[in-house]
């Protein structure tokens, strides 16, 4: 008894076109009588030219996403130049114990932040009279312990924001721990803070952040004690 022939399936005919690229050429007509409907309007056009009018969304795509890149590095380059002249601000301090105000000050100017606090603790004598090493808790210093990335998010009366000038119209903070290297106690928490409640979102990345808090730590580090080396 003859076997049934299957009936053919339109993944057969696709498999088929696939393997056949001279079928069209072979059947050229088919070309301008084979009717899709357009996406835009719902109007029928032929093959070729929904051919034309994906191959045109599909630039208006690439298109899309060069622009995006190119706005990404310009905005990465932006973002270089100003930690760059942060850096050298801080670089071109002589005085130790004028860091954290010039680290400070030019975090506000050069990155648009309202309001910059810092506070440093375990500096050496001759810079414990210093604003900036007075007035953080032990419950502060903690805090800033336990904090393995910056935390961001809003402003729910925590006492870094006190450090501010106006803490009342801090509505989102960023809060930088400060520290030697690798080491797990803090040795100091630098605070931002903008009245735009979503300047420093819970969900944004702190990849930059945590940037800015080691270069941060990295000059203050002249404050710090210098801890004898060990004789063995």
């Amino acid at each position: 008894m003859t076997q049934p022939i299957p009936p053919i399936t339109e993944d057969d005919i696709a498999q088929y076109l696939a393997n056949s690229p001279d079928f069209f050429e072979r059947h050229a007509s088919l070309l301008a009588a084979v009717q899709l409907t357009s996406p835009h309007g719902g109007r029928a056009v032929s093959l070729q030219e929904r051919q034309a009018e994906m191959l045109r969304e599909k630039i208006r795509g690439l298109e899309l996403k060069g622009a995006e890149m190119l706005r990404h590095g310009k905005e990465n380059t932006a973002i270089a130049d100003k930690l760059q002249r942060w850096m050298r601000e801080l670089l071109l301090v002589r005085e130790a114990r004028e860091l954290p105000r010039v680290a400070a000050t030019e975090l506000a100017a050069q990155f648009l932040v309202p309001q910059v606090g810092i506070k440093v603790w375990g500096v050496s004598a001759e810079f414990g009279d210093e604003d900036y090493a007075q007035g953080a808790s032990e419950d502060v210093r903690a805090f800033a312990s336990s904090l393995a990335v910056p935390y961001c998010g809003h402003n729910p009366g925590l006492e870094a924001a006190q450090w501010l000038a106006d803490p009342e119209s801090a509505s989102s903070l960023a809060l930088i721990p400060l520290r030697a290297g690798a080491a797990p106690e803090a040795f100091g928490l630098l605070v931002l803070a903008s009245p735009d409640p979503q300047r420093f979102a819970p969900d944004m990345g702190t990849d930059f952040l945590e940037r800015i808090g080691e270069l941060t730590s990295a000059a203050l580090s002249r404050l710090r004690p210098v801890v004898p080396a060990s004789v063995e």
